[in-house]
């Protein structure tokens, strides 16, 4: 039964003016699109705030799928391709009435062809939710692919996917080229990409298969079909097919590449697999083709940034940036390159792996396999006639004393360096067996730093800080927008060490680490902690965040 008019519903509630509904109005006569659909689309009103005027409407119950508890003995009842096929979601099952949850309550047969194809077991009860969340707890509750994985299996030959042996070897391979195949794998890498996620982890175990994203550095679990395991086989061909990998080794560890166009976007894709006691586990890390990033985008104080940009573009000194795997080392490099990237400037780099093309930079990879090391990359670089010059990393004394002796003989050098902290980069190099006079003449400043996520700005919550002198801090809350994780992107924090004349005189005098550090922290040098507690004043992110973060901090 029908209550009002949505119309008179949204006026009623305030959600919409008179003004906004007779422009919708005469759109909605011209176009003949529901009124509803315009209203949302021209972001007078709200998807959920549609859905619930639509249940008041149609006095139907309304529902956050995304704020309830869905009954796993409900989903069981009701096949994927009938909830795909209807764009349902079954919610619970009580005295043989199944309570689904639909978006369009002006389909007068759904519920009718819906008991059909349930061969009439169940009452059907519908309540109302909006289309998006419908469509992600269908993901959550039968697993992204889930349709593809149905029709996948419904065509093929029981069992065929699931034989391991070499005989097997050519069906496998002609199922990897199969359309449903590609749609499938295709979509794992979509989801990806749709959550911001920087790698795909794809996991053989005894029972099933393991889907997880890596999103804000975090690895976070992703429901897929268990019939997937009968399809991994396949999938893996696919993804070797696709980097240019041999479909049949399947006992040693391969490397590859694959680019992938999502809409206007390019990616690069690197793929790694390596064989498990149960198969193959594929890691898929997922990079944009190019990456424009200024150092105003990372986060550094104004004072920081200013004698940054000052350093990076000096005719020659050494630039280390340090910390451990993933906290942002590359891309703070790139950022300094993208700074004094000009035509009168010539760049190269040399990386393990090069990560994002940039346009006036000649970018080599290395290839220990045929000789092509960091060290021997240097040396043919300098033939190049460069002034610029970034070492993915140095790693060994014959790379450090190379990008040292560049730097004293007129040349900028970029590096990363592997330390817990800045001042720890000075230890570092000394233990290579750099003499101290060597580092103060060429060092201009180590860079440290971590990556923090960002507080969702659309849920954060405020609530009781126990940082002294902090009367409240944001909380991770979660929403549709941060995929409930509570956050949205990352930040750095860093501690920005300064080579000045009183710290040159500490490391001629090979001074320890600690009195090192103590005596840049005296000078004006933040540490890390400290930034992350500025960024938690500023409501960015959490007390947990920065405790992550730097728990092998001093």
């Amino acid at each position: 039964m029908i209550s009002k008019r949505i119309e008179e519903l949204l006026l009623k509630k305030k959600w919409l003016s008179d003004e906004q509904l007779q422009e919708a109005q005469r759109e909605q006569r011209a176009s003949k699109v529901p009124l509803g659909t315009i209203l949302v689309q021209k972001g007078l009103i709200s998807p959920e705030q549609l859905a619930q005027a639509l249940a008041e409407q149609y006095k139907m119950p309304f529902v956050s799928l995304r704020e309830m508890e869905i009954s796993r003995e409900a989903v069981d009842q009701v096949p994927v391709k009938v909830a795909l096929h209807f764009k349902i979601v079954p919610v619970r099952l009580e005295n043989g009435v199944l309570t689904v949850a639909i978006s369009n309550p002006q389909d007068v047969r759904l519920l009718d062809d819906l008991r059909v194809a349930l061969q009439g077991r169940f009452s059907i009860n519908p309540v109302l939710a909006t289309e998006e969340e419908i469509g992600q707890a269908l993901k959550r509750n039968y697993g992204v692919g889930a349709e593809t994985v149905d029709q996948i299996l419904a065509g093929q030959r029981p069992g065929a996917a699931e034989t391991a042996g070499d005989e097997a070897i050519e069906n496998i391979q002609e199922l990897a080229g199969d359309a449903s195949v590609i749609k499938l794998v295709n979509q794992l890498i979509l989801e990806a990409h749709a959550r911001r996620a920087t790698d795909i982890h794809l996991e053989p175990y005894r029972e099933k298969i393991k889907l997880r994203y890596r999103i804000d550095g975090i690895l976070h679990n992703i429901d897929v079909p268990p019939t997937i395991r009968q399809l991994f086989p396949a999938i893996i061909s696919r993804v070797k097919v696709l980097s240019n990998l041999s479909l049949v080794e399947r006992r040693l560890p391969q490397d590859g590449r694959a680019s992938v166009k999502i809409g206007e976007e390019k990616l690069d894709l690197r793929i790694s697999i390596l064989p498990s006691s149960r198969g193959e586990s594929i890691v898929v890390r997922i990079l944009p083709n190019q990456r424009m990033i200024g150092l105003k985008d990372l986060g550094f104080r104004e004072e920081d940034l200013r004698m940054l940009e000052a350093i990076v573009r000096k005719p020659h000194g050494l630039v280390f940036v340090t910390g451990p795997t993933g906290s942002g080392k590359t891309t703070t490099l790139y950022a300094c390159l993208n700074t004094i990237n000009s035509d009168d400037r010539k760049i190269i780099t040399i990386e393990d792996p090069v990560e994002y093309e940039m346009e006036g930079v000649t970018q080599v990879q290395v290839n220990p396999a045929i000789g092509l090391t960091f060290a021997q990359g240097l040396r043919s670089m300098l033939r190049h006639d460069p002034d610029v010059m970034m070492v993915g990393e140095v790693r060994d004394t014959e790379t450090a004393e190379l990008a040292i002796r560049i730097a004293l003989t007129g040349h900028l050098v970029l590096s990363t360096i592997h330390t817990n902290d800045a001042t720890s980069g000075i230890s570092r190099l000394i233990d290579m067996g750099i003499d101290p006079y060597l580092i103060t003449s060429s060092v201009e400043c180590i860079v440290a730093q971590r990556l923090v996520r960002l507080l969702c700005p659309e849920c954060k919550v405020a609530g009781a800080s126990s940082l002294p002198g902090m009367e409240k801090a944001f909380q991770a809350k979660g929403c549709r927008a941060c995929h409930r994780t509570g956050f949205r992107g990352r930040t750095a924090i860093y501690e920005f060490f300064l080579l000045s004349q009183q710290i040159k005189d500490l490391i001629l005098q090979r001074s320890s680490a600690d009195a090192i550090r103590k005596a840049a922290i005296e000078l004006g040098m933040q540490p890390m902690r400290e930034m992350g507690w500025e960024k938690v004043k500023a409501g960015l992110t959490t007390l947990d965040e920065v405790l992550r973060a730097t728990q092998d901090e001093k």
